[in-house]
């Protein structure tokens, strides 16, 4: 081991890594209860205006039972663009407990 101090290095931990992006309806998507973000009309307005000018660059992440956990603000934002939209990419974090 070069300039280590002597010390066994740590072994690798294993991290879940989401190996697709879906679509999923907007329909069945569903914000979760206790969502403290909240955003303004002009907040949403933005990101309607960067979804328009730029596309979708970041999917919605979601649990196995569709409940959003991160990306509200985007779904907000793809139901107000004209004509709106019927999916939405998303990341399904399966691996995840109700309390993660």
């Amino acid at each position: 081991m070069r300039g280590g101090c002597g010390r066994t290095p740590k072994p690798l931990r294993v991290i879940e890594l989401p190996t697709s992006i879906d679509l999923r309806p907007i329909d069945d998507l569903l914000p979760f209860a206790r969502n403290s973000r909240t955003h303004s009309e002009e907040q949403i307005l933005q990101i309607v205006a960067s979804i328009e000018r730029f596309g979708w660059t970041n999917p919605v992440l979601v649990g196995s039972d569709g409940v959003i956990i991160a990306g509200h603000a985007r779904v907000l934002a793809a139901q107000r663009i004209k004509p709106p939209l019927e999916v939405v990419p998303v990341i399904v974090l399966g691996h995840l407990t109700e309390d993660e």
